[in-house]
């Protein structure tokens, strides 16, 4: 019997590195939303700063291609239009903490970032993991 998807949280660098690095450490990510093993959650202010991230001049994307990259996640994903309130707990980058707070709203079990301030927190959130990339990986491996 097929388990149901995971719902993950997941960064934006964890996002963009899966989406643009086809043979990178962490292009088996794709595969894994797009068979149904994990469903990316994202809400409009992680959907923006996604764009935001890929229309940098260093990725050189011409808006054809991130539209492209967008197709390859958007249809697998979950998009949450709840309010996300502001957790108690407090990421030292406020950048980061729409992640966690979204983690938190949606009751996701995982928040995947290579992020040290996210990732500073996982002991204190407790039941949502935080883990990074290659925990996540092992963590699905146990999981399915």
């Amino acid at each position: 019997m097929r388990r149901a998807p995971v719902r993950a949280v997941l960064d934006t660098n964890v996002l963009v590195s899966a989406l643009l690095f086809d043979k990178g450490r962490l292009s088996w990510l794709r595969p894994c939303w797009q068979t149904g093993r994990i469903t990316p959650v994202l809400a409009q202010p992680t959907a923006m700063e996604l764009l935001r991230v890929l229309a940098y001049p260093k990725f050189r994307l011409e808006p054809i291609d991130r539209d492209r990259l967008l197709e390859d996640l958007l249809p697998w994903s979950e998009s949450w239009s709840a309010p996300i309130p502001s957790s108690t707990q407090r990421v030292r980058d406020p950048h980061d903490q729409v992640f966690l707070d979204l983690a938190l709203a949606a009751a996701t079990p995982v928040l995947v970032s290579g992020d040290a301030d996210l990732l500073a927190l996982k002991e204190s959130v407790v039941p949502l993991q935080i883990v990074n990339p290659a925990d996540f990986q092992i963590w699905l491996g146990a999981s399915l």
